[in-house]
């Protein structure tokens, strides 16, 4: 509870406990410094499927609350449009280190770090799904795609991942046909290549995608969710 209070403080770091620790008034008690990484070097892969399934009941009623009070979950929007259903956002990113911490590696802008690929809902720019990976790993890799999409999938509630159009929005690199040939029958994904001018322009080609995951993370059998087709370029 202190370190998901220290994230949403804004804090990026164990150390930014002490925040926390210096207003015991308000947060009474809060991990040492200590305690807060042992406790995540304890963490393996059950853990980490619990607190994946913790994540999505809680954004199950979070969601549930937003219909209640705000009709519904935002629209999307892009090139001056609204986009029906969910739209999710893929992509890799690159975080600096200036040391020699576990698994930073050179990166291919010759910088030094990380190259973690994450997964964002536009709607409400809630981060649904990560992969932590070494700066050396590639901005393309087809099974890294696919793992962080299943992720963010089965973290979107049964009522919304079933029945509502969901639009993927990915750049060149994971518009790969190995990425998406495996991603099932039903989802049209949006990726972007460079315009005659050299800025960026949506493509219009559909790219097929899998069946929807369960809770747990494996495909469903017989679900999928709608299409939702992708904007046209204005060009």
């Amino acid at each position: 509870m202190d370190l998901a209070v220290m994230l949403a403080d804004g804090g990026e770091a164990i150390s930014d406990l002490a925040l926390l620790r210096d207003q015991r008034e308000v947060f009474g008690p809060v991990a040492s410094t200590l305690t807060a990484w042992r406790l995540l070097a304890g963490i393996d892969l059950a853990a980490l499927a619990a607190l994946r399934m913790a994540r999505a009941a809680a954004r199950e009623t979070a969601w549930l609350q937003a219909a209640e009070t705000q009709g519904g979950i935002p629209t999307a929007h892009a090139g001056g449009r609204d986009l029906p259903g969910l739209v999710l956002d893929i992509d890799a990113t690159l975080v600096t280190c200036h040391s020699e911490k576990e698994q930073a590696a050179a990166t291919y802008k010759r910088g030094f770090g990380y190259h973690p690929m994450l997964c964002f809902l536009e709607n409400t720019g809630e981060a649904l799904a990560g992969m932590l990976r070494p700066g050396n790993a590639g901005a393309n890799t087809a099974a890294d795609h696919i793992t962080v999409l299943n992720a963010a999938l089965a973290q979107i509630p049964d009522a919304h991942r079933h029945g509502t159009p969901i639009l993927i929005r990915a750049d060149s690199a994971g518009g790969g046909k190995h990425s998406w040939n495996t991603c099932g029958p039903c989802a049209h994904v949006a990726s972007t290549r460079p315009s005659p001018s050299g800025t960026p322009s949506p493509s219009r080609s559909a790219a097929r995608s899998g069946p929807c995951p369960t809770r747990s993370g494996t495909p469903h059998s017989n679900r999928t969710a709608p299409c939702a087709k992708a904007p046209r370029s204005p060009s």
